[in-house]
């Protein structure tokens, strides 16, 4: 076990780099399971999630090697094996979740266990279920495994019942070598999907519709190998963007796409923080003297505001002027970091499950804390940071799940933090 001891109250200076998206990366890897031929994957962070994410492929057979920092070569041959999943890992890591359609789609039969991962709320599997029963697979469950079967795959006309990610892409990974067409209707369009599907058709997938609530796939009868560079992580530049608005600092943060921040740059701009977008990959964030107000933070579906930047806005909230409305409308268990805050010296009352309200400014002061998700303990780093005084942050291998040793990329913008055992 380790911990973050995190000196606070400076602003933040410097240059940071974006890396690759994680909810990009994890799908991705699933999806070469569809071809035996070699893939190239580009642009891969190291961190937990996609780490973990190897390892239940290769011990199933998937051959990866690393040949470069961040590039790594998959090959998914004639020896891959699903009953040799390692299943305790598959148990701790929800992303595990995207196996389900590639698996399907390749095998046709296979067991796996629930997937485990950040207690946020409610994240039920069933569209999952309906959606891959609605192209012919048959699901059974006992106390322990999900088990699929499926004869062959059949394309239909599919809605969701809701706009899940991770059963959008599930669905698209199944449909790519179904018979016939699979339209999805209420798809998810986050960018990460966007990614997966521009992936897709480098392998040979008959696509249309990426970007849009309907996607449309037409099934070939093979997939090939494929070279791509994972897209840059909008939550980890959404996260920077937060932290130096939220110290007064002055940060460049490169390697975005500014058209998957819309929203995010929208409530900067809300928020009083300055900023400037250079060479169309990067976002200058600029000292700010005063904060102004930031009436409302609503996490929706994208394009609307992102539900993993909903706990970081909630920081900068803390010092922008009067009331500020949390409302989190995709999870109820997103709101345990507001308590964290509270020890801090913020005014914030949590209203019912998916809301809070936030009264600044306050000034906040170091207190030990805790990181109950990933994203929460980005957002007690951010706290912390603006805080004064000493905080020492536990439970911070959530944090490792989804930012690349996000401490030292910190130091070398000013950031007093460091590791340490427990």
């Amino acid at each position: 076990m380790e911990k973050f001891i995190i000196n606070g109250g400076k602003p933040l200076e410097g240059e940071i780099e974006v890396m690759g998206s994680k909810n990009a990366t994890t799908p991705i890897l699933s999806a070469c399971l569809l071809t035996k031929e070699e893939c190239i994957i580009d642009n891969v962070p190291r961190i937990t999630d996609v780490m973990n994410m190897i390892k239940i492929l290769q011990s199933m057979g998937v051959e990866v090697e690393r040949i470069g920092e961040r590039t790594i070569r998959v090959k998914a041959g004639d020896n891959v094996d699903p009953e040799k999943m390692d299943f305790a890992l598959v148990g701790h890591m929800r992303s595990s979740i995207l196996l389900l359609g590639s698996l399907l789609s390749r095998f046709h039969k296979f067991k796996i266990k629930q997937p485990g991962g950040c207690i946020i709320g409610a994240r039920p599997i069933g569209t999952h279920f309906d959606a891959l029963e609605a192209l012919g697979a048959t699901i059974n469950q006992d106390d322990t495994y999900y088990y699929f079967d499926a004869d062959r795959l059949i394309g239909k006309r599919i809605v969701l019942k809701e706009f899940s990610v991770t059963a959008t892409e599930n669905l698209m990974m199944a449909a790519t070598l179904a018979e016939g067409t699979t339209t999805i209707r209420t798809a998810a369009i986050e960018p990460h999907v966007q990614d997966l599907g521009r992936f897709l058709r480098k392998m040979g997938a008959n696509i249309k519709g990426g970007g849009f609530h309907t996607i449309e796939i037409q099934g070939v009868d093979k997939l090939h190998g494929a070279n791509h560079s994972i897209q840059p992580d909008p939550i980890e530049a959404g996260t920077f963007a937060i932290a130096a608005g939220a110290t007064k600092g002055d940060v460049l943060i490169k390697n975005i796409v500014p058209n998957d921040l819309d929203l995010v740059l929208e409530k900067l701009k809300e928020a009083g923080v300055l900023f400037d977008i250079e060479d169309g990959k990067n976002l200058h964030v600029k000292p700010t003297s005063k904060l102004g107000t930031l009436c409302k933070i609503e996490a929706r579906t994208y394009p609307g505001l992102p539900t993993d930047l909903q706990a970081p806005f909630a920081v900068l909230a803390t010092q922008t002027e009067g009331n500020t409305l949390v409302h989190d409308t995709l999870y109820e268990g997103r709101m345990n970091y507001i308590n964290e805050l509270t020890k801090m010296g913020a005014n914030a009352v949590i209203c019912d499950p998916h809301r809070a309200i936030i009264t600044g400014p306050t000034p906040l002061y170091g207190k030990d804390i805790n990181s109950f998700d990933l994203r929460a303990g980005a957002t007690m780093i951010i706290a912390a940071l603006l805080a004064q005084g000493q905080s020492t942050l536990s439970g911070i291998e959530q944090v490792d799940r989804g930012y690349e040793a996000i401490e030292e990329r910190l130091q070398k913008l000013g950031a007093d933090i460091r590791r340490e055992k427990i």
